[in-house]
């Protein structure tokens, strides 16, 4: 099993064994919040994205850890591997609003990038981003993405709301080309 160790957190590989952990956080106001895809996510779902994305490559998704105790706080994913073009979309959430401003989603989104660049070789991660998620949007910032394109969506709740289309140029320790 893959395991990547940083300072404050490690990334492990998920497995189905994590699938109750998931439903929880994903299906947590906190997270659903912070989401374009907002609809209760439930065990057939999680079981086919397995299924059909996972276990043929198309996504690798990690848990994050925290280092001191163990206990686990989120998952950080690629998703939409395109292993020709060298590209995939990054996702993040942290499970529990008690884990986040510390710092977490910041190192799991640098050790990700390194894992990206390095071990799938991935020249361009993008990403899309609720355009009022300010905080986030300063770490994406903070590490090489810029936007490209802003969208007015739709929101379950049938109010708008704007999406930012970022992206990165990779090099091998994660970071930016430019």
């Amino acid at each position: 099993m893959k395991k990547i160790v940083g300072n404050k957190i490690y990334l492990r590989e998920m497995t189905t064994d994590d699938t109750e952990q998931i439903l929880k956080w994903r299906n947590s106001e906190f997270v659903r919040e912070r989401f374009l895809f907002r609809e209760p996510l439930t065990r057939k779902m999680h079981e086919t994205w397995i299924e059909t994305k996972v276990i043929p490559g198309f996504v690798v998704q990690f848990i994050i850890g925290i280092n001191e105790g163990g206990k686990e706080i989120g998952s950080v994913y690629f998703r939409d591997i395109d292993r020709e073009k060298k590209t995939a979309e990054f996702g993040i959430f942290i499970g529990e609003e008690q884990n986040g401003r510390k710092g977490y989603g910041s190192e799991a989104l640098m050790l990700a990038l390194r894992y990206a660049a390095n071990q799938l070789q991935m020249k361009k991660i993008f990403l899309r981003v609720l355009a009022d998620n300010e905080k986030a949007i300063r770490i994406y910032e903070k590490n090489g993405f810029y936007v490209i394109k802003e969208e007015e969506i739709c929101l379950p709740d049938g109010k708008t709301g704007n999406v930012l289309f970022m992206e990165k140029c990779m090099n091998e320790n994660g970071g930016s080309d430019e």
